[in-house]
């Protein structure tokens, strides 16, 4: 049996951007922070977001026609947690939603999606929702992302990367890799 926190802590190893999902029912624009967001295909362009089953925004899931995907900025952490549900402050910080394509926004942010909602699938404890891209926002420079990992925001470095440390001495012939662009 697998335990779940330590399950969480192995993929917490895995670096994320930090985007906010949002989307507009009747009531107004609701929106969640989300790191479980890829790219699904390129042809025909789809994504795919993982909102917890019982967030309010996997709830209003099934009445939206479109939502957003917001990829924030290093300097946006306070939007992160406020969408997160973890602000603590009595006054939210200042954001703003836009419409982009009958859509709500995220004004400010890195880059953005915005999606046609394709299907919703069970996916344990959480969805798997899948998103047609229709429309595409790129933001201004500079363009510096934030990032999750370890269970903490983080940022790139903006030099180079680090060689890869040496593998330990290996006796065994390699295998072969077989490589599937």
């Amino acid at each position: 049996m697998i335990d779940p926190r330590t399950f969480r802590n192995v993929l917490g190893r895995l670096a994320t951007g930090v985007s906010v999902v949002a989307v507009e029912v009747n009531d107004g624009v609701h929106a969640m922070t989300a790191n479980a967001v890829c790219a699904l295909s390129l042809m025909p362009p789809q994504i795919l977001f993982c909102p917890k089953k019982t967030g309010r925004l996997a709830q209003l899931l099934p009445q939206a026609k479109r939502f957003t995907v917001s990829f924030l900025r290093e300097d946006q952490e306070a939007l992160s947690t406020y969408f997160a549900g973890a602000w603590k402050e009595p006054r939210s910080p200042s954001f703003r939603f836009v419409q982009d394509h009958d859509a709500p926004r995220l004004e400010g942010s890195l880059a953005a999606l915005i999606c046609n909602k394709e299907s919703i699938h069970d996916g344990g404890d959480h969805l798997l929702v899948i998103g047609q891209v229709i429309a595409l926002h790129l933001g201004l420079e500079p363009q510096y992302p934030l990032l999750f990992f370890n269970g903490k925001y983080q940022t790139m470095e903006r030099i180079g990367g680090k060689e890869a440390p040496p593998l330990a001495e290996v006796t065994d012939e390699p295998p072969t890799v077989y490589y599937h662009p």
